[in-house]
């Protein structure tokens, strides 16, 4: 799998834009979607979800695709969260911040980040 450029990130954040976005993008194949395909859809709500919380099995996919991540990879999408005050907001409300997410989903205009803690 290649992994999403920041400018991917950010233009799924910015713009409200669905994708699969765990800090680890999808494949290149033919028919994959891309921003410029999906800026018909809003982020109309975001939910934080802590790692622990996850089943076992749930947990364990996520966990999988964190240790394919780059760091640089989760550095940007940090960085976007940063840039976005809705997810800011989120995070704070559940006494988290942008260092502890470790992935996130948007679908159906649902932006769910994934935190992890100690």
């Amino acid at each position: 799998m290649r992994i999403f450029t920041a400018s991917v990130i950010v233009a799924a954040l910015s713009l409200g834009t669905p994708a699969l976005v765990q800090a680890q993008g999808t494949s290149s194949q033919p028919g994959a979607q891309t921003p410029s395909d999906q800026s018909s859809t809003i982020i109309r709500s975001i939910q934080v979800v802590n790692l622990k919380d996850l089943k076992p099995k749930v947990r364990s996919k996520v966990e999988n695709v964190v240790a394919q991540t780059s760091e640089d990879d989760l550095r940007s999408l940090r960085s976007s969260i940063e840039s976005t005050p809705e997810a800011v907001a989120a995070l704070k409300a559940n006494g988290l911040n942008s260092s502890q997410v470790v992935a996130i989903n948007i679908a159906d205009g649902v932006l769910t980040m994934f935190a992890k803690t100690a």
